[in-house]
């Protein structure tokens, strides 16, 4: 790989952390120059990492004004709760079928319990966001359904940014992340399906500060 490209996937891979982190905001505006001399490379790379981060939905270019951190927008949270719910509600019906793989995934979740805690001790808001979403992705992976596997990978950076969000905005939902996890993993290991798709649904609305509705499952069966 040229240095012109391995420049360029620095420049991507340390913006979007920011982003994802929140030590970019949304509505930020970024000039190359600046990203440039903080990271000691040339403008061209720079440009480059921005396009990529355009074309993903992070920024939204304006030639010779910058590049701007393009926000959270409003209902997206609504929408991702809706999206991960679905999908992990699916593959913990899976897993509750299989009790040594439930003692597996569980054994797999106290150990990312840990690792919050210790984030949560350091005060790294961003680690505790991304060992958050990977703890809900040790659900997704017991399912061994390759295509919801992969588009709830696709899910975690916008997971990531919202979840380090919530918990800047309010650290107070730190330790009720953690309660919630800890009876996650007790209805992982009884294998109660019905009572995590009650136990998901209200973990995920408080951790995004969002207001109560039934489940979608529910309105469904309802409607």
């Amino acid at each position: 790989m040229s240095k012109k490209y391995s420049s360029a996937d620095r420049v991507y891979e340390r913006v979007k952390e920011q982003i994802l982190t929140g030590a970019l905001a949304g509505g930020e505006l970024l000039s190359e120059g600046e990203i440039a001399a903080e990271l000691g490379v040339s403008r061209t790379p720079v440009r480059e990492g921005f396009l990529r981060l355009e074309a993903e939905g992070w920024m939204r270019l304006y030639p010779k004004r910058g590049a701007l951190v393009v926000p959270i927008a409003e209902g997206a949270a609504e929408e991702l709760v809706e999206a991960r719910y679905l999908t992990e509600v699916h593959a913990m019906r899976m897993l509750a079928r299989d009790s040594s793989a439930r003692t597996r995934v569980a054994a797999a979740l106290r150990e990312s319990l840990k690792r919050l805690k210790e984030h949560r001790a350091c005060g790294d808001v961003g680690a505790f966001a991304a060992e958050d979403a990977d703890f809900h992705a040790t659900i997704v992976e017991a399912c061994h359904n390759r295509l919801l596997i992969d588009f709830y990978k696709r899910l975690r950076d916008r997971q990531r940014r919202m979840s380090a969000q919530s918990v800047a905005r309010d650290t107070t939902v730190t330790p009720q992340i953690l309660d919630d996890h800890e009876a996650l993993i007790e209805i992982v290991e009884r294998g109660d399906a019905d009572a995590y798709a009650d136990g998901i649904w209200a973990h995920m609305r408080r951790a995004h500060h969002l207001a109560d509705r039934p489940r979608p499952d529910v309105m469904w069966l309802d409607g």
